[in-house]
């Protein structure tokens, strides 16, 4: 925590003396936890999957070169953010999440494992408390990473989902780890955080009937990022996350471009 006051210590120094804080941040490392949207990407084997169609592509009559595509895509696919409104009937919609809850200290848990012995595993709260022993107590604000392993998985939809069916028959063999609901309780109720993400397609588990999960974060306001990748890049603690979805006004949930900033441990 020393490392974020610090952090915000200098961004107000930097205000008030008028030096350029770029210079601070040059000596950070910035990670992408974000896939790629293409044809592979996965999405719910209900969902529409993603499209990317020309539009134009080439040379002018006037001849200068110009580009310009057209994608459709599920709010619930790829890399995305789920906002409360998602299971929380009346709860905030995407753009009614405040920009304080986006950003925040993040931490990993680490239960890749567990998970690989288990694709049906859920993350527990001796998990946590686990952490906690280690690292200390879950920082207020934190956005907390799930680390499953799957992100290696990313382009084999058997192994990465248990499936490549599509329809409720695909619904009905997903197997893929996440966090358990009790868990998620505890979180709720026990600490106080932004939000939760997982390098797997849903923060219940593939199993799940009822997305308890879900609906006990949403419930308290609490958001979530899903189908995360480089979470084996990040230290257990002392980055800072920014999670930034696609603003849809009412939308349930949406694409996310989510990164973390690593300080220079030398600084």
């Amino acid at each position: 925590m020393k490392t974020f006051v610090r952090f915000f210590l200098l961004l107000f120094l930097f205000g008030c003396t008028g030096n350029d804080p770029v210079s601070f941040f040059k000596k950070g490392t910035w990670v992408d936890l974000t896939h790629e949207f293409d044809e592979n990407t996965v999405y719910w084997p209900t969902n529409i999957p993603f499209r990317h169609d020309t539009v134009f592509y080439g040379m002018t009559d006037q001849g200068y070169f110009y580009s310009s595509f057209r994608y459709s895509a599920e709010e619930h696919g790829g890399t995305h953010f789920d906002a409360p409104f998602h299971f929380g009937k009346g709860k905030s919609s995407i753009e009614k999440v405040p920009l304080s809850q986006l950003v925040g200290e993040g931490i990993v848990i680490d239960v890749s494992e567990k998970a690989l012995k288990d694709r049906d595993y859920q993350v527990s709260i001796k998990d946590f408390e686990s952490w906690e022993k280690q690292n200390g107590k879950i920082p207020e604000q934190a956005m907390i990473l799930i680390r499953t392993g799957y992100s290696q998985f990313w382009n084999d939809h058997l192994r990465y989902m248990g499936t490549v069916k599509k329809g409720a028959e695909g619904v009905a063999e997903l197997h893929f780890p996440a966090l358990h609901p009790d868990a998620a309780k505890w979180l709720a109720t026990q600490r106080k955080i932004n939000g939760i993400g997982v390098d797997t397609p849903g923060i219940d588990y593939g199993q799940s009937k009822d997305f308890m999960t879900h609906r006990t974060l949403f419930q308290h306001d609490l958001t979530a990022y899903e189908n995360l990748t480089n979470l084996d890049k990040l230290p257990s603690r002392g980055f800072y996350v920014v999670a930034l979805p696609m603003k849809i006004k009412g939308g349930s949930g949406a694409p996310l471009r989510i990164i973390a900033w690593i300080p220079d441990p030398n600084e």
